[in-house]
């Protein structure tokens, strides 16, 4: 049997929608609403109570041969509608959002005495024409109006009969009704939050550098409200392309909501859609479109932020109502330098630092003034492993001090600077200070919170595993962060493997959780399990300087000498043609239980500033120096507390 569909007028609330002329009105005065969302209201009205999908408006609105931008274009039309009825996303009282799916209306279809003032007696209120499977003998069911009278008495009977079911309803909590319709009063209470990645919508995948970089700037300007948890970029950036249910990915990043959206780029203009997701009840509390010329699309991201702070009504200090409020234009060009310099930046692959570098010079020629590029720029010489540990921080300290004359609220510049003074400077007292600055002017940073970590750790303070877990809790996915030290710092290799594995669950070709499995492997005395990890990482790496030292160490302490041989000779070669820490080949001779030589190279390895060389205080891998007069005098010249 078919299903019986309106035809004519069709009444709810103070409107009345002729779904014949295509005409909406509101108390009897005909509202201005156009076809597209017109259509998407007869849609919703034709299947009350159901969900209209996406995909069926899209075939509804559009022909299949038709070329234009679908879901901005839906969005569009849903904005209007929404606008026309003065209903809102956020708490709608006739079109409700299903995240990801689509529509329903959720209005109540019923007498027209108020869509046009009081009718006359007799007048029909709502006449609505069913036809039915009999339709093809020419049946056609009309539904007849009830009088003014009859039809008030009527209205105040069922009033009365639902509200008692109501209240049996509530007062029993039958089919959990009372969470239900108690749901819509309860306050909004988010205090953690993921950007997932933006989609690409203008059909160039050349265009992912700017998107991509629209999400990161989304993720940082939300990370500065400090009663806000942000999860960071790295992990929200894992769901690409994903088409995992939001509470799904909420469950896996440990938050209350999520935003989501698109980008569309054109020469002219930058157009955001975003929308802010409870992920408890995957309901849409927020959603609003931004669309600026491509020098203000710095002001648009801000303007998102506070929108979207004002949704979840999250309390922001006077300092960082002014941050949020204070973003200026760039140039476009110089902004487009800077999002492809950030992209290169975060593949992390020597090649692409030196291409990130590339990008943040030219953005800083085009907009001398421009505070994030030198920021920018910063970040890239302090992960160049190909560089002397003097050079990478003599460039990162210059390029961070630039930009913090221009921007002293530059986090990730405060952050750089930070770095360099702990590890190559070993300046312990000016780390903290900036590393503490990092954190108060972004509470999100998480490798802020990761390098304050580690810097604790080489003081040797015992609360140290609880920055490093904070950081592990705004980014959960990433590879680097938060890798379990605090276990291996009391021995309890096992939970620390365990965390490692599942590093590679992430990533099977992640060098580096090779060469930590490896490591501790070594340090459970498993030493053929060792090798055959760190040889994969030396091979994943490329045969980095960390991973073949990390291995020619297990070659020592397992007997195997000649081999151990083998990798003091690579490192050798490996020297004349890029930077290789000293601190690498006395691991090796550690591991080989010559400590002559071992600290004559550790002697080096301080001239040098090797990074290992802060943690040295407690190495497992020195365990067997440390009795030695020597060992005290080298933790002297570093610095380190004894």
């Amino acid at each position: 049997m078919a299903t019986p569909t309106p035809c004519e007028r069709v009444c709810f609330d103070v409107f009345e929608a002729d779904l014949r002329s295509g005409e909406l009105r509101k108390r009897g005065v005909k509202i201005k609403l156009h076809h597209q969302p017109f259509q998407v209201l007869t849609m919703l009205l034709e299947h009350p109570g159901e969900v209209v999908t996406r995909e069926e408006l899209k075939s509804k609105l559009w022909p299949f041969d038709t070329f234009v931008d679908f879901d901005v274009g839906l969005n569009s039309a849903v904005k209007k509608l929404r606008d026309a009825l003065g209903d809102s996303a956020q708490i709608p009282r006739y079109v409700e959002t299903l995240s990801r799916r689509g529509y329903r209306f959720i209005g109540s279809l019923g007498d027209a005495s108020s869509s046009r003032g009081e009718h006359a007696l007799g007048v029909p209120g709502r006449v609505v024409a069913e036809q039915s499977a009999a339709a093809s003998e020419g049946v056609v069911t009309e539904v007849p109006a009830v009088s003014g009278v009859s039809r008030r008495w009527t209205l105040w009977t069922a009033a009365g009969v639902l509200a008692g079911l109501l209240v049996l309803l509530v007062g029993f909590d039958v089919g959990s009704w009372r969470e239900k319709l108690l749901a819509r009063a309860t306050p909004v209470h988010i205090r953690s939050i993921a950007v997932l990645p933006l989609e690409n919508l203008s059909g160039d995948p050349a265009q992912e550098y700017f998107t991509d970089g629209m999400t990161d700037a989304l993720v940082t300007e939300l990370a500065q409200i400090s009663s806000l948890r942000v999860i960071s970029r790295t992990s929200v950036m894992r769901y690409k392309g994903t088409r995992k249910p939001l509470p799904d990915i909420a469950k896996e990043l440990n938050v209350d909501g999520i935003v989501e959206g698109s980008v569309v780029q054109s020469a002219e203009r930058v157009r955001v859609n975003a929308q802010l997701i409870e992920a408890a009840t995957d309901r849409h509390l927020w959603a609003s479109m931004y669309e600026r010329s491509p020098g203000d699309v710095v002001i648009l991201q801000s303007e998102v932020a506070r929108a979207i702070a004002k949704a979840i009504q999250v309390q922001l200090t006077p300092q960082e109502q002014a941050r949020l409020a204070q973003a200026q234009s760039v140039d476009p060009q110089a902004y487009e330098f800077y999002l492809r310099g950030r992209y290169f930046w975060n593949k992390r692959t020597e090649a692409a630092l030196r291409k990130s570098i590339d990008y943040f010079r030219q953005a800083i020629q085009r907009e001398p003034n421009y505070a994030l590029a030198y920021a920018g720029m910063a970040d890239a010489y302090i992960v160049r492993g190909d560089l002397s540990r003097e050079e990478q921080c003599s460039k990162a300290k210059a390029m961070a001090r630039v930009a913090l004359q221009m921007d002293e609220g530059l986090a990730e510049a405060h952050n750089a600077l930070a770095m360099c003074l702990f590890s190559s400077d070993w300046d312990w007292v000016g780390a903290e200070r900036e590393f503490q600055r990092a954190i108060a002017l972004d509470p999100n940073y998480a490798w802020a919170h990761q390098w304050y970590g580690q810097f604790q750790h080489a003081m040797g303070r015992q609360n140290w595993a609880a920055e490093v877990k904070r950081a592990g809790e705004l980014d959960p996915l990433s590879l680097v962060i938060a890798g379990g030290g605090w276990y291996i710092e009391s021995g309890q290799y096992d939970l620390a493997i365990d965390i490692t594995r599942k590093k590679l669950e992430l990533d099977p070709n992640y060098a580096g959780a090779y060469l930590a499995l490896g490591r501790l492997y070594t340090l459970k005395g498993m030493y053929q399990e060792a090798i055959a990890q760190l040889q994969k990482g030396v091979d994943l790496s490329g045969g980095a300087p960390e991973s073949l030292s990390a291995l020619g160490y297990t070659y020592g302490v397992s007997r195997k000498r000649n081999e151990a041989l083998k990798i003091l000779h690579q490192l050798t070669l490996l020297s004349k043609r890029r930077y290789v820490p000293r601190y690498q080949i006395a691991l090796v001779y550690v591991g080989l239980g010559e400590k002559d030589r071992a600290f004559d190279w550790l002697q080096k390895a301080v001239a040098d500033h090797s990074i290992p060389l802060v943690f040295l205080r407690s190495a497992k891998e020195m365990a067997s120096l440390r009795s030695d007069p020597r060992y005290a005098e080298l933790l002297s010249r570093i610095g380190l507390p004894q």
